[in-house]
């Protein structure tokens, strides 16, 4: 006469699940930290769930495994049965199938909600844009030492949804590498808060306005500005001194700029890069130069910590 356990088979305990808790963890404190540390997390998360699932599944790869240490053995008998069909049974484990299909169902439908909100969050920032280098004109365009207002196409081929507004201020000559080379402070009007367009604060000589052909056949339009002490922002107050540093208000870094490049006697511009902080003025000032951000978003300091991978913003 054989005797049952009625009490219901419960999986044994592991430590994979919490294995696979903390690289999940680990991944999620690692798009905001560091890259190097998601990359870990992602690695403990596939090995651990391969652990987790393996271990599951012992019951279905290994017929008529050893019974755990302190289990009943209770031994079934039947004679009418042939030795050859004992020999041949496999016996597989319906709650550890179950489980690995519950395992195997939320990973899939975690990765079917998680993948599309992390694409949109991340991607954007490894894509790529295409840099348009606009020709503002001979040099002779822009006084030494005054600003002028320049209004123009960043790419013709868009219309006027790419048009920009730069603030260009001719700083002379500078040494660079021992030689002397023309210097440019070239500001992007864009407020570094929410992005509304920045003002000059100065006398805008509209009556001294002319527009420059360009290559492209794209005019440029260039106004010149008298006495300009400073930038600000009509919309939430921003203020930045002469050199787009932030000097009261909102904005969480100095204004943006716009690379250049000396082609033919020409000023050119390229690709636009955002300011952390600005030591110094003109062709002596020293520009802490970060990848292009989006307004609102901090470049360095502490909080830029909250931004590791911030998205390119026009």
């Amino acid at each position: 006469m054989s005797s049952h356990d009625d009490k219901p088979h419960v999986p044994a305990s592991t430590v994979w699940p919490i294995g696979f808790a903390i690289g999940i963890a680990c991944v999620l404190v690692g798009l905001v930290v560091n890259w190097w540390i998601a990359i870990v997390g992602a690695a403990f998360v596939v090995l651990f769930a391969f652990l987790w699932v393996y271990d599951l599944t012992r019951g279905m790869r290994e017929p008529g495994a050893a019974p755990e240490p302190g289990a009943e053995t209770v031994e079934v008998a039947d004679a009418a049965a042939p030795e050859e069909d004992i020999d041949d049974e496999h016996t597989y484990s319906r709650g550890g199938l179950l489980i690995a299909g519950t395992v195997g169902v939320g990973a899939a439908i975690g990765a079917l909600v998680t993948l599309p909100v992390l694409g949109f969050a991340v991607l954007p920032a490894f894509e790529s844009e295409k840099q348009h280098n606009v020709d503002l004109g001979p040099l002779s365009n822009f006084p030494e030492g005054k600003y002028v207002v320049a209004t123009f196409l960043e790419n013709p081929a868009q219309g006027e949804v790419s048009r920009k507004t730069a603030f260009i201020r001719n700083n002379g000559t500078t040494s660079v590498s021992g030689k002397r080379e023309p210097s440019f402070t070239v500001i992007y009007s864009r407020c570094a808060h929410l992005g509304c367009p920045v003002q000059p604060g100065g006398l805008v000589n509209n009556a001294g306005r002319k527009s420059v052909p360009t290559p492209s056949g794209e005019p440029v339009e260039l106004t010149p500005v008298e006495g300009l002490s400073s930038f600000g922002c009509p919309c939430h107050g921003g203020q930045y001194d002469t050199e787009g540093r932030r000097i009261a208000g909102p904005p969480v870094r100095s204004l943006d700029r716009f690379a250049f490049s000396i082609v033919k006697g020409h000023l050119v511009l390229g690709t636009l890069f955002s300011v952390g902080d600005v030591e110094g003025t003109g062709g002596d000032a020293k520009i802490q130069r970060y990848t292009s951000a989006s307004p609102g978003v901090h470049v360095n300091g502490v909080e830029r910590w909250l931004y590791p991978i911030p998205v390119p913003g026009r």
